[in-house]
């Protein structure tokens, strides 16, 4: 391969778009040769030089494909922890291909995550403008009523300044606590667990039960199954990427 700019080296490697690559070398995540990358617009030797990004090596992708996990509670949604937590890559390591998390799943939170090596794919899945739906199910803490549903529905300011809402619905009691549903469009960071905070309702168990038309069906926590070419397409087909 000739030289080649480094975001499209890594878009090649199936880890993120061309954009999505932008973005990781400004938040100083790219090393080329174990230096840290400065700036965009770095061109590199394909043959010789080595890219890594978060302390893994990219590597360019021979075949595309996707993955449903489970995630389990207290495990990391990344390929390598400086802390050395169980990551989601320790539970996919039978898998022949190297595969990246589309979006996140918090520590503490488990379902559904789906993870793959099509770096436009998993760029657009994740970023909010393309509207993916995502459900979760909560256990929150209190009285849950149907007017914090409305608050929720209605928007609420976020961290980052951003308005975060959903659609609601309580699925039952619990003692003191309360199940609910919730289904995003957006799904920006924690934003299930800052809707339900501003409303009065911490979060004490979140599983996430679909993304993006994808379900659990009969996946425990810890296993995984790669999607049919049928999912995909879908999948492509919801976010503008048709063949």
């Amino acid at each position: 391969m000739p030289p080649v700019r480094l975001n499209k080296y890594i878009s090649l490697c199936g880890i993120t778009s061309r954009r999505g690559a932008d973005s990781l070398i400004d938040e100083k995540r790219v090393t080329v040769n174990d230096r840290t990358v400065e700036q965009r617009g770095a061109v590199i030797d394909s043959d010789t030089d080595r890219v890594k990004v978060d302390g893994i090596e990219a590597q360019p992708v021979t075949e595309k494909v996707c993955v449903a996990l489970y995630k389990p509670r207290q495990v990391m949604t990344t390929l390598m922890d400086p802390f050395k937590r169980r990551t989601v890559a320790d539970l996919l390591r039978d898998f022949p291909h190297r595969v990246y998390p589309i979006g996140r799943l918090d520590y503490d939170a488990e379902g559904l995550l789906l993870l793959t090596n099509d770096g436009d794919l998993a760029y657009r899945l994740a970023h909010p403008r393309y509207g993916v739906i995502k459900i979760y199910e909560a256990l929150v803490q209190g009285r849950f009523t149907r007017e914090n549903a409305d608050q929720i529905k209605r928007g609420i300011k976020l961290e980052d300044g951003a308005t975060g809402r959903a659609r609601v619905s309580i699925l039952g009691y619990v003692r003191m606590d309360t199940r609910i549903r919730l289904i995003l469009t957006e799904g920006r960071k924690r934003e299930v667990k800052q809707l339900c905070a501003k409303v009065g309702h911490p979060v004490k168990r979140l599983r996430r039960v679909e993304f993006a038309g994808i379900i659990l069906r009969r996946l425990m926590p810890g296993q995984f199954r790669q999607l049919t070419t049928a999912e995909v397409d879908h999948l492509r087909q919801q976010v503008g990427l048709v063949k």
